[in-house]
């Protein structure tokens, strides 16, 4: 099994947790989305960009399919419930996050952004952030008792926060917001899945 990953990119940041989540072997080659790309890449994704993970004669070019791929083809721990009306669930929060959430993380992450655009972008960000505050409160994970991909998905974008210049304010208000973050970042797979680049990434704001 061969991964082909953004050296800091969230989509790839979300597989590897799930490769880290479910201690699989596989060879991880790292590119940076914005230099130089695999040559063969086009030829095994049509799109022509990251992530992308081969597995023998299966190749699979979108983020989300990679995710199921894996946790369907690597069942031990299940990251999605069993039972269909949960599952159904969870990928309709999926379904929202790649809605919602990631087309800001999108813009806000390239280079090209203008500084105007990204400040729009970082106060719908903070809107969306404020917003899952009560949520999180409900359950020890993201509306569900155990991780699931949902939670992949938020550890890969709220791990960019900083770097994003969005703080998490220090008051009670805010108190499970901290305590959610506290929980992904003090997983053993979350520090097994980063890069050198992304282990930078706070730091850079």
């Amino acid at each position: 099994m061969i991964f082909y990953s953004e050296d800091k990119g969230h989509y790839s940041h979300m597989v590897r947790l799930v490769l880290a989540e479910k201690d699989i072997s596989c060879e991880i080659k790292e590119f940076d989305p914005f230099g130089k790309l695999p040559e063969d890449l086009a030829t095994i994704n049509p799109y022509n960009k990251l992530p992308v993970l081969m597995d023998r004669e299966v190749t699979i070019y979108e983020p989300r399919i990679i995710l199921e791929y894996l946790d369907e083809r690597f069942p031990h721990p299940p990251l999605l419930p069993i039972y269909p009306n949960e599952k159904a669930e969870c990928r309709l929060l999926i379904h929202r996050i790649e809605k919602d959430w990631l087309p800001l993380i999108d813009k806000m992450m390239s280079p090209k952004i203008s500084q105007k655009e990204f400040d729009t972008n970082k106060k719908l960000l903070v809107s969306l952030v404020s917003g899952i505050v009560l949520v999180l409160k409900e359950k020890p994970f993201f509306m569900n008792d155990e991780f699931t991909l949902v939670d992949c998905y938020m550890t890969a974008i709220l791990y960019r926060l900083p770097y994003l210049g969005v703080s998490v304010p220090n008051s009670k208000s805010f108190s499970s917001l901290k305590s959610y973050q506290e929980k992904l970042f003090k997983r053993p797979s979350f520090e097994l899945s980063l890069t050198d680049s992304e282990r930078d990434l706070k730091y850079s704001f």
